[in-house]
């Protein structure tokens, strides 16, 4: 097994050996929304036709879910290193820059894709699911947890203690996450909140996932790609530039 193999290996395990609360916690908060706003909102809101509120909601939740678990993972798995002094022996060791980003992101991602399959699996036994696009359902789901993977290694490197995280985490991750059509459509926002969701990455994450599953959405998939395309290939150049120069796990 080679380097990056090892490393990526510890970081699956990492969340792996707590499971009931890096997987099944979220799954469980996921569902608690599934079951409040279902039941609340099943027989007032209507999004699209033909489609329940509650099957409208869970992409949305899986791919919340799934950007905000891959965000913590490589964000925590850091900042733990930086604050109980072991990452030295990982700067010890001859990996190079891209070993650290391929196994922080790719376990990030690893997490995210479980969160978001957990939520799947318990959300069929509310409401029926139709997949009219796979390959949209892949294609974003793997790039906003690289994203997100991407983000929190950023997150954890400009940190130095869990508050600053938490306050990362709590200010910039969560309002982007929820507000960006989780739990409903910005056509019923108004003119001027509209074109604030249309600055939000988060969106096009979700709404071009939404649609692999329904193949309606609010903005072309085809422009939610390019504009989630274009963002993951920004966040993964900065946080390799500083990776590279060592920023803040360097002296």
């Amino acid at each position: 097994m080679s380097g990056w193999q090892t490393l990526l290996y510890k970081e699956i395990l990492r969340f792996w050996k707590v499971a009931f609360q890096t997987v099944a916690g979220p799954v469980l908060t996921a569902m608690l929304y599934l079951l409040i706003f279902g039941q609340a909102l099943e027989s007032h809101v209507k999004v699209y036709d033909r489609i329940s509120y509650t099957a409208f909601l869970v992409p949305g939740l899986a791919m919340m879910s799934l950007l905000q678990n891959a965000f913590a993972n490589s964000s925590s798995s850091l900042i733990m290193s930086k604050v109980m002094g072991n990452l030295v022996f990982l700067l010890l060791t001859p990996l190079s820059t891209i070993n650290w980003f391929v196994a922080y992101v790719g376990a990030a991602v690893i997490r995210g894709l479980v969160v978001s399959l957990g939520v799947f699996a318990v959300s069929a036994l509310f409401t029926e699911l139709s997949f009219v696009a796979p390959l949209w359902i892949i294609a974003f789901a793997v790039m906003g947890a690289t994203l997100m993977g991407a983000l929190g290694l950023i997150a954890g490197l400009w940190a130095e203690k869990f508050d600053q995280l938490a306050a990362f985490q709590n200010f910039v991750v969560m309002p982007m996450t929820f507000l960006s059509g989780v739990f409903y459509s910005i056509h019923s926002l108004p003119p001027f909140w509209q074109t604030v969701s249309h600055l939000n990455p988060f969106f096009y994450m979700i709404d071009g996932f939404r649609y692999g599953f329904f193949g309606v959405s609010d903005v072309s998939p085809w422009l939610s790609l390019a504009v989630v395309a274009t963002a993951m290939i920004l966040v993964s150049t900065i946080a390799l530039a500083l990776l590279r120069a060592g920023y803040k796990i360097r002296g």
